[in-house]
This record gives C-alpha cells, structure tokens and sequence, in this order.
C-alpha cells in the first residue's frame, strides 16, 4: 500500500507538470488535424497517427509526404531525419532515470519523450522515477490526440471549399517557427536560406528532375545541415550568448 501511494504521488506529479505542455500542444494539433483531413486522409485515421506518432514536425512531414503520394522509403528517411534528436534526448534522460527501471518501462516513457517533456524532465532534480515519467508523458499525449481529433472533426464540419484551404496552415506553422530564431542568428538564417535555394535547385533544374518530392526534403536537409555545421562550429556558451543578446 505505501509503495502504491508512492506510485500515485508521483505519477500524479508528472501529471501537473505535463498539463501546460497539453495545453501548448492543442493548437498545434487541432491545425495538423485540419490539414490531414482537408489533404483526404479520414478522420479515425488522422487520430491513430496522432496516437502512434507524437513527433510534432516529423508528424507533419510525414503526413504531408503521403499525401502528396510519396514512397515509404522516403517518408521512412524523412521522419528519421526530423525526429534522430529524440535519440539524444532519451540517451541523455537515461543518465537521469532510476537504475531500477526495466527496459519495457524505458521504452513506454521514451515514446512520449519530445523536446517540451525533455526540458521539463531534465530540470527536475535528484533521478527520475517510472510514475513520474509516465504522468510527464500522459497529459501531452491526451493533448495532442485531443487538439488532433478537434481539428479534423472541425475540418469534416466544413464545406469542402474551406477544408481544402486549411491546408495553408501548416505553411505559416512552419514559418511562425522559422521566423523568429532566424531574426535572431544568423547561422540559422543561413540554414535555412541555403535550404531553402537547395530546394529550389532541385526542383526547377531539369537535371534534377527525376528526384521525387520526398528524396529533395531530404538532400535539401542534409546538405543545409552539413553547410551550418561546417560554416557555424558549435561555439562556446559565453558567445553563444552574445549572439542572442
């Protein structure tokens, strides 16, 4: 009985400490939901992936890829590409976990690990318990599938017209991201601009014609990656700030 009051204490803690995340992931899943459902894809559908996916950007690309009718080669290396982050930020929460944590346990709560769950988690001190992580992991995850569900209930509620036109949203989601980090560093300004040239290239020069939709997402974001690191090397904290300042 005590360790299951322990259980609930905690768990319930992670609870409280995931809700504003579940919050922040509703708009952004009600406008993934308008934007599945308005491309065609039906509505238990476009809940399942937010079910089985909860990987924000990569979730977008993916959709976006097989809606635009990609192969599974290349949705499988555009989603690994977008989503590898997560690896190191469950390598690096691994450091942090109570050594006691099976591996089945590992892998529940890895799902739900994102950038938002991994800084909260990180900045709690002393090891991380399983109930702890669990609730941390819940409230986004019923934030996400209910912001999805939402929206693309909304988006079948709608005359066609306007359901199809949801679709832009998705474009000034990623702009409303690139923006404002882009104004403020210049490395991330030059990525993405030369990302956004490579792009381009591929598309409109007929040599590189025979390239699909997905495989130019995919060059265009190696190579903008590869040209930032090489140009921009991680630089020292005490600079890092000054650059922001």
């Amino acid at each position: 009985m005590k360790i299951n009051n322990k259980f609930k204490k905690q768990f319930f803690y992670g609870l409280r400490k995931g809700l504003p995340i579940a919050f922040g992931y509703i708009p952004v899943s009600f406008t993934f939901g308008l934007m599945a459902t308005g491309g065609g894809l039906p509505v238990w559908l476009t809940i399942f992936i937010s079910l089985s996916n909860l990987t924000s950007a990569g979730q977008f690309a993916g959709t976006s890829l097989i809606l635009a009718g990609a192969g599974y080669l290349e949705i499988v290396l555009t989603t690994f590409l977008i989503n590898i982050r997560y690896m190191l930020m469950s390598l690096s929460l691994s450091q942090k976990i109570e050594p006691e944590i099976t591996m089945v346990q590992r892998l529940i709560f890895g799902f739900g690990i994102t950038d938002e769950t991994f800084s909260v988690a990180s900045l709690e001190n002393g090891r991380l318990s399983y109930p702890f992580l669990l609730g941390l992991i819940s409230t986004p995850m019923a934030g996400w599938t209910f912001g999805t569900a939402l929206g693309a209930l909304i988006s079948k509620a709608l005359p066609d017209i306007m359901a199809n036109a949801m679709g832009i949203a998705l474009y000034g989601m990623f702009i409303a991201i690139i923006v404002p980090p882009a104004k403020k560093s210049k490395p991330v300004l030059m990525v993405v601009a030369a990302s956004i040239v490579m792009n381009f290239l591929l598309i409109y020069l007929p040599v590189f014609t025979f390239i699909s939709a997905g495989f130019r997402i995919i060059i265009a974001t190696i190579l903008g990656a590869s040209l930032g690191a090489f140009l921009f090397p991680v630089q020292d904290e005490k600079e890092t700030k000054e650059e922001f300042q």
